[in-house]
């Protein structure tokens, strides 16, 4: 089972990396909120323990966008912030606990427990454009039942449009989803779009990626048409 731990003290992130490898978990380590952003996003993460005091991008902020774009890991914020109000906000923004620094070790992992049980009765989304599917959680792509390879990116691209099915995305928004720690290039996203319309459209028959001039593009359910 995979964690992600965001968290600026490295040698906190390093204990807490050493110590949760022990209890049999699988963790990856993101030191600011811009990487923890896009790590949570693109990897298949059973929970996200998540500092809030974060460089480049706080960690209510991070909780916030998550939740926004439809990404249900639990989270559990661990942070010296202790205020009855920092917690309050941190709960209200999306985290699932909260559990302050100090911290027990025991405490924190019988948390984890709580939140992998409580999460498992709850089912992933799945967002769907006609017969285009995406498992969010699982990082699935498959049109019409046939499983489509993408890679993190692709899938980045896929997933805010299938998000906002019919509607028009610019590129500037694609670029801050997908490549949140570098968003500079509008060519990243051509590149990537050019790459998702062989796999998802083209090797199908379909056309349902389209190019919106002078916004960005849309992803329709193109059988609409047939």
């Amino acid at each position: 089972m995979r964690i992600l731990v965001v968290e600026d003290e490295v040698d906190l992130a390093h204990t807490l990396h050493t110590g949760l490898t022990a209890e049999g978990y699988s963790v990856d380590l993101a030191h600011d909120g811009r990487q923890g952003l896009w790590m949570a996003r693109t990897g298949e993460y059973a929970l996200v323990v998540l500092d809030l005091m974060l460089p480049g991008l706080n960690g209510y902020k991070v909780c916030a966008q998550l939740r926004r774009e439809g990404n249900a890991t639990p989270i559990l914020v661990l942070t010296a912030k202790d205020g009855e109000w920092d917690q309050a906000e941190a709960l209200d923004t999306g985290a699932d606990d909260y559990l302050a620094k100090p911290f027990s070790y025991m405490v924190l992992v019988a948390r984890l427990r709580a939140l992998v049980r409580r999460a498992a009765t709850v089912a992933p989304p799945v967002l769907a454009v006609g017969d285009l599917s995406l498992d969010v959680a699982g990082r699935v792509c498959r049109r019409a039942g046939t499983r489509v390879e993408l890679t993190p990116r692709e899938f980045a691209v896929l997933e805010l449009l299938a998000r906002r099915a019919g509607q028009a995305v610019s590129k500037a928004d694609l670029l801050y989803h997908a490549w949140p720690d570098e968003a500079q290039d509008p060519n990243l996203v051509e590149a990537r779009v050019s790459a998702l319309r062989k796999k998802v459209d083209a090797a199908f028959q379909r056309k349902s990626l389209q190019t919106v001039r002078g916004t960005g593009y849309r992803l329709v359910d193109d059988r609409e048409r047939d």
